[in-house]
């Protein structure tokens, strides 16, 4: 065992301990201590300023473009949007310890269901330091221990958060070890981590494909991720065209970088001549590249004519793809073909056929008549998120505190015995 695959154990030992402590605190400690956090990181922003600088500078020597740059960037407005958001978590109701479905059974038990922490979770991320905090306080409020690996370009801004985090664990009489983060930019640390089953729960990937990819392949923990975000949606026949001019512009053109971004569009023969001119000139005085298939480019001579990897790919950029459809079921056998499970919307005033969407297409969001752009937790009414899963087991869709916890069975009785 290398000195790495060490270090990476110690913090798994050290994180169950903590787990099993938080399983059992109270809500309003862990609350307490959420707060605290906050505090301290508006009293240390300076002193965070200051790493991150290190960090930033790092990045410019390193080459890393203007955008990852932005990313990586902390300042007092950014320091002030994290400590809001660990006590918007704080002010959550605690969902550990909830009994639901209680109920007698012939025998005279009672059976029902207790909502419970995961234990120890480990998050691996890219760039932004801010999900040190979103990370540990989700984590925290669920009442799990977690493990936080960030991207290599923000070691020093990460740190100084953790320094944050520990010191308002320990005032509000927690165990500091509750958030802890790897101090290595190795690789290997990576390896490690997503194979200590003996200590780890769960795994949270959050970056890019590449990262997610090798996440999900190596792992011999439980991850909760999504690896593409090929949002669609469909025009039916019977929608309101001014309805699905605003919803698409909406979904495609309020944030290009966004797993729940639009796209690929697809529009129903019916309505295609007199919808698509309408969308193109609006995309393209966006500045939105267009690309179609043989239908959309004949009723749009100023679409690029589109290539089957683009039915595929996930832009995060202002590009579209748009496909003209005959009907309902060649909409859903795009979607079931091309799509990603992660979010895809009809706009539709025909109720039947609105739920035969509801119904049939298989993703972990499925809208009517809205963007895709409310895939979100926030949104959701859950507060926060720690991510986007597409999987089917454990969380599906936006990943909240009830995406955090699991439940175990409890049994009540009075001395009973069974026959």
């Amino acid at each position: 065992m290398s000195d790495i695959q060490r270090e990476v154990e110690q913090l798994g030992v050290r994180a169950r301990a903590a787990g099993r402590v938080l399983a059992t605190s109270e809500g309003q400690h862990r609350d307490k201590a959420l707060l605290a956090m906050a505090a301290e990181l508006r009293r240390s922003a300076e002193t965070l300023m200051q790493a991150n600088q290190k960090d930033l500078a790092a990045g410019q020597q390193a080459g890393l473009d203007a955008a990852l740059l932005d990313r990586l960037t902390l300042n007092s407005e950014r320091i002030e949007a994290m400590a809001a958001g660990l006590e918007q978590i704080a002010s959550l109701p605690d969902p550990i310890g909830e009994i639901t479905a209680l109920k007698p059974m012939p025998s005279g038990i009672r059976v029902g269901q207790m909502r419970v922490p995961l234990g120890v979770v480990a998050i691996i991320y890219e760039s932004r330091p801010n999900v040190t905090a979103d990370a540990a306080g989700l984590c925290l409020k669920a009442g799990n221990a977690c493990i936080l690996r960030g991207g290599s370009e923000s070691l020093q801004s990460n740190q100084a958060i953790a320094k944050c985090i520990n010191q308002a664990l320990a005032t509000a009489g927690l165990p500091a070890e509750a958030v802890q983060v790897v101090q290595t930019a190795d690789r290997e640390a990576v390896g490690a981590l997503i194979t200590l089953s003996e200590y780890v729960d769960v795994l949270v990937p959050r970056g890019g494909k590449g990262l997610i990819k090798r996440i999900s392949e190596q792992a011999t923990v439980p991850v909760i991720k999504h690896l593409d975000g090929v949002c669609h949606c469909y025009i039916d026949a019977g929608a309101d065209l001014d309805m699905a001019e605003r919803i698409v512009m909406n979904a495609k053109t309020q944030r290009y970088g966004t797993c729940n971004t639009l796209e690929t569009l697809l529009v129903d023969t019916a309505v295609a001549k007199t919808f698509l001119p309408q969308i193109v000139e609006r995309m393209s005085a966006a500045g939105v590249e267009l690309r179609g298939c043989s239908q959309t480019v004949a009723i749009s001579p100023t679409v690029a004519p589109a290539t089957e990897e683009d039915w595929d790919t996930e832009y995060l950029a202002p590009i579209l793809s748009i496909r003209v459809v005959d009907g309902l079921d060649a909409a859903m056998a795009h979607i079931e073909q091309h799509g990603s499970g992660h979010t895809d919307a009809i706009v539709t005033n025909d109720y039947q056929r609105s739920q035969r969407f509801l119904r049939a297409v298989d993703s972990s969001s499925v809208m009517v008549n809205a963007s895709t752009r409310f895939a979100d937790g926030a949104e959701y009414g859950l507060g926060a998120e720690i991510g986007i899963s597409t999987d089917k087991l454990h969380a599906r869709g936006p990943v909240g505190l009830e995406g955090l916890t699991t439940r175990k069975y409890i049994v009540l009785g009075d001395g009973h015995i069974r026959q």
